[in-house]
């Protein structure tokens, strides 16, 4: 019920921000005379609606995840390895060059992390208690260290950005295909119509899905880069030994919240067919390695 509840209110607050902003830039309909479409103010309206949705859902990115995974944030260290954990981080922080993030905890028994926060000094790292379980030290370095890159090249914005730009497109499309359904196919002269909101619907939800492949494809890029950051701030080894603990756990269910997906360190194995790999927010573990035994970026 919880997440049905922000995610009504996400959408409601998206509904009314984006309103004001178009109501503020005076941009009228979209639809003109015989049904015809007003680009200029249909593009206006699908940007402001998909830079809209993806900064809301970056402002609140922090306060979603503390609540879709139990986090628990440190405030005051209350035994040796939270100490340590805390000052972890700290030291990866400072040779990052960010301000000190929030340390958090979440239950799982599954090994994983995440990071995010709506910029590179405000951000949350949290890791599992499975990850602490069965990590050594040095590997759990690795991971945070992996956090901290993703945190210090401003990823979480960068996909937000990425996200609305992609969100305004599937928009501008979508209604660009039904307005020629419903004018051409349907006859429709009298403004939109039925076929108009149908049509627009179906597309969104297919052209969504294609578009989501660029976006899957930068995540998995990012992953290569946190990598190459973990090995800088903890070790090579460090976070290739990482990896290959994270490899050999696969079989463990994927406890992260399907929102959480794209944020954690690693994500279940892929079974199936090959093209679903497109879909991925992480490339294999095996390809990550061999990126990392190589030093380079893929």
């Amino acid at each position: 019920m919880l997440r049905i509840a922000l995610f009504l209110l996400t959408n409601l607050a998206i509904i009314v921000v984006a309103g004001i902003v178009l109501s503020i830039l005076g941009v009228g309909s979209s639809h003109g005379a015989g049904n015809t479409l007003q680009l200029g103010n249909l593009l206006i309206m699908c940007f402001v609606f998909g830079m809209v949705g993806s900064t809301i859902s970056l402002l609140i990115s922090k306060w979603m995840a503390k609540r879709s995974t139990g986090t628990q944030v440190i405030e005051n260290p209350r035994t040796e390895e939270e100490r340590w954990l805390v000052a972890t981080v700290q030291e990866l922080a400072n040779k990052a060059g960010i301000k000190m993030p929030e340390v958090g905890i979440f239950p799982s028994y599954q090994s994983n992390a995440f990071a995010t926060g709506w910029n590179k000094n405000a951000a949350l790292v949290a890791v599992s208690t499975g990850l602490l379980q069965r990590m050594s030290r040095d590997e759990v370095k690795a991971v945070l260290g992996h956090e901290i890159g993703h945190v210090a090249n401003g990823d979480m914005v960068t996909l937000a950005l990425i996200q609305g730009v992609v969100n305004t497109f599937v928009m501008f499309f979508s209604r660009i295909i039904g307005n020629f359904v419903d004018r051409v196919v349907f006859k429709n002269e009298d403004g939109p119509g039925i076929a108009y909101f149908v049509t627009s619907m179906v597309a969104d939800l297919v052209l969504g899905i294609l578009a989501s492949t660029i976006v899957m494809w930068f995540s998995r890029r990012r992953e290569f880069k946190a990598d190459i950051a973990g090995a800088e701030l903890a070790g090579r080894q460090s976070m290739i030994n990482a990896l290959r603990r994270l490899q050999a756990e696969h079989e463990l269910p994927d406890q992260m919240p399907a929102e959480m997906t794209a944020l954690a360190i690693t994500t279940g194995k892929l079974e199936g067919f090959s093209l679903a790999k497109l879909f991925m927010s992480h490339p294999p573990l095996e390809v990550r390695i061999q990126a990392l035994q190589n030093q380079q970026i893929m």
